[in-house]
C-alpha cells in the first residue's frame, strides 16, 4: 500500500485558543477558579488553551492551578521518556538533547489508561524554537488516507519495548520498582504481556485501539503511539545504529499493526505527514501556561537552543480495559 502524502495545506485548527490577562499581576489560580467552565468549554472545542500574561507563582502556583481546574496530579507511569521530578508530581519536560526533535503524539497513549489533561508551565523560554507545536487528532484523522484509516481501525496497533541495562529507560525506572513479581502483576492487569529474558531485560507486547472515541465530546480521535514509536521516525544514524546493535526485535520500541504485522514504511510516513499536516505552533514566553486536552490534541517539541525549562502536570485519568491478544 502507497498511501498519497497529505496535503500541506491540510484540515489544521487555529491552536491554542489564547486567554490573556491585562491587568498587571493577575493571579493564574484565581481567573482559573472564576471561569473554569469557560475554560474546559474552550478545551472541548479547541483542544488547547493558552494562559498568557498571568501570576503563575513559582511551581507550587502552578501545581495550584492543576488542582483547581484538575484535581490531584497524576503520577508519571509506565514511563517511556526520561522526566525529572520538580516537586511532588510536577515533573520536567522530556530529559532528551536540545537538538533532538520528539515527534506527535498523545500523553500515554500506549497505556490502558492515560491523563486527559495536560498542563505545560514556561518556567524558561529558549533563545531558539523549542516550541511545543501541536496537531488537532481530529484534523489527523481526516488527513488520513481512508484505507490506512480503515486497516489501523480493524487490525489496531501494537507496541513491544524492550528495557534492558544497555540503552533506554530500565524497566527499574520505567515501572518505578525494583520488584520483578510486582511488573509482572503490572502488566497483567493492564492489558501487557511480559516476558522476561533475563535478570535485567524485560520484554513487554501491548495491542491497543489507534481509533478512539472522546468520553466527552464523542468525536472520533486519532489517539496511538503508532507513528512515535515505529523505529522510522528516529533518525537515519540513529535507527542504524540500534539496528545493528539490538536487531528489531531487541529494539527500544517499534510499532506494528495489532495482529504482529509489520506496518510498512510509507504507511508511518504517510502517518507523519497527516500530524505534520494538521500541526501549528507559537513560541513560548516566560509564564505562559498551555492546558491541553489529551485526546483532542497531539503535542511534539522542537530542537532548541539556549535554556529551556517547562513544567509538566498531568490529570484527570481516563481508563480502558484491554486485554493482550
Amino acid at each position: 500500500m502507497s498511501p498519497p502524502a497529505a496535503g500541506s495545506e491540510g484540515n489544521a485548527v487555529d491552536l491554542p485558543y489564547v486567554i490573556s490577562s491585562d491587568r498587571p499581576g493577575e493571579s493564574l489560580t484565581n481567573r482559573i477558579a472564576a471561569e473554569p467552565p469557560q475554560i474546559r468549554q474552550r478545551l472541548r472545542t479547541d483542544g488547547a488553551v493558552l494562559l498568557r500574561g498571568f501570576d503563575v507563582g513559582g511551581v507550587d502556583g502552578f501545581e495550584a492551578a492543576v488542582r483547581v481546574l484538575s484535581g490531584d496530579p497524576l503520577p508519571y507511569a509506565e514511563r517511556s521518556s526520561p522526566r525529572s521530578t520538580i516537586k511532588g508530581r510536577i515533573y520536567t519536560s522530556t530529559d532528551y538533547p536540545p537538538t533532538e526533535e520528539i515527534f506527535f503524539h498523545n500523553e500515554n497513549s500506549y497505556q490502558s489508561s492515560w491523563p486527559m489533561t495536560l498542563y505545560f508551565h514556561c518556567l524558561q523560554p529558549p533563545l531558539e524554537r523549542g516550541a511545543t507545536p501541536l496537531a488537532d487528532t481530529r484534523a489527523v484523522l481526516r488527513e488520513l488516507d481512508p484505507q490506512v484509516l480503515e486497516e489501523f481501525t480493524r487490525r489496531r496497533w501494537m507496541v513491544r519495548r524492550n528495557f534492558t541495562p544497555d540503552v533506554g529507560l530500565p524497566w527499574q525506572k520505567v515501572f518505578d520498582t525494583t520488584d520483578r513479581d510486582q511488573v509482572t502483576r503490572y502488566c497483567a492487569e493492564h492489558g501487557i504481556e511480559a516476558q522476561w529474558r533475563g535478570q535485567d531485560w524485560l520484554r513487554t507486547t501491548s495491542v491497543r485501539d489507534a481509533v478512539h472515541r472522546h468520553p466527552h465530546t464523542g468525536e472520533r480521535v486519532w489517539f496511538n503511539h503508532a507513528a512515535i514509536f515505529h523505529v522510522t521516525t528516529l533518525g537515519p544514524d540513529v535507527r542504524a545504529g540500534l539496528l545493528e546493535m539490538f536487531g528489531e526485535d531487541g529494539l527500544p520500541s517499534n510499532s506494528y499493526f495489532g495482529d504482529g504485522g509489520a506496518i510498512p514504511d510509507d504507511v508511518i510516513g504517510h502517518v507523519r505527514d497527516c500530524y505534520r499536516a494538521a500541526g501549528t505552533r507559537f513560541d513560548y514566553q516566560r509564564d505562559d501556561v498551555l492546558v491541553i486536552d489529551n485526546m483532542l490534541t497531539a503535542h511534539a517539541r522542537e530542537p532548541f537552543r539556549g535554556p529551556r525549562r517547562i513544567a509538566v502536570a498531568m490529570a484527570e485519568p481516563v481508563t480502558t480495559v484491554e486485554t493482550p491478544s
